[in-house]
Formats: structure tokens, C-alpha cells, sequence
């Protein structure tokens, strides 16, 4: 058997497929800059949304997009809303003194189950 072994290829190192007949999907390559002055280059889908800002692949520091005229693209800053509590949302729909009687009418039946536990047992 041992004479027997596969010869001429490695396995898992080399890939069977050519690429003749392969038509690669577009491309569009965008530079960025960090703020210590480092630029890279990082390649993009033609119909794809360029991103303003991408992490150096480096450094990890955060780079700025660089437009056609050399100049540092300006960031668009989106105004986030602060996230909902659910006090907040139950403030929506309910006012503070509707709460505390609700709250009271729920302590009184607790109360009552709870006394009423105790005597049957």
C-alpha cells in the first residue's frame, strides 16, 4: 500500500480551477487618511456605498475618506435619539398618579392572596 501514495500534488495547497472564463464583478479602489498622515488604499464593489471613515488595516486607527481632489471628504454627522426606557414608554401612556393606583390596587391584592395563604395552610 505504501507504495501506492498520491504523487505530484498537495493536498489543500492548490486550487484545480483556473481562472479562464471568470469574469471578475467591478471594482473601484478609495483612499483614506489617518489623522498622523497615513494613507491605504481599500478596494470597494463598483455599486457599493463607500463608507466616510474605516479603520487602517495597520494601525487599527481610524482613517477619513480622501475625495478625488486630494482634499479629506467631510463626515456627515447623524443626530442619534437617545434610546427609550421603559419608564419612559409607560410615561407615554399612563400619568404618575394613574401608576400609583394601579400600583396600590395590585400591593392590596397581593396583600390579600398572601393573608389568605397564610390562614388556609
Amino acid at each position: 500500500m505504501a507504495d501506492r501514495s498520491l504523487r505530484g500534488m498537495r493536498l489543500g495547497s492548490q486550487s484545480l480551477q483556473s481562472e479562464i472564463g471568470v469574469e471578475f464583478s467591478p471594482r473601484k479602489k478609495s483612499t483614506y487618511r489617518t489623522a498622523e498622515g497615513l494613507t491605504f488604499e481599500v478596494t470597494f464593489a463598483a455599486e457599493a456605498d463607500i463608507p466616510d471613515v474605516w479603520p487602517s488595516p495597520k494601525t487599527g486607527e481610524e482613517g477619513r475618506l480622501v475625495g478625488d481632489d486630494g482634499a479629506l471628504v467631510e463626515v456627515e454627522e447623524v443626530e442619534t435619539k437617545t434610546p427609550r426606557t421603559h419608564w419612559d414608554m409607560l410615561l407615554e401612556r399612563r400619568t404618575r398618579d394613574e401608576l400609583e393606583e394601579l400600583l396600590q390596587e395590585r400591593l392590596e391584592l397581593l396583600r390579600a392572596r398572601r393573608g389568605g395563604a397564610k390562614r388556609s395552610a
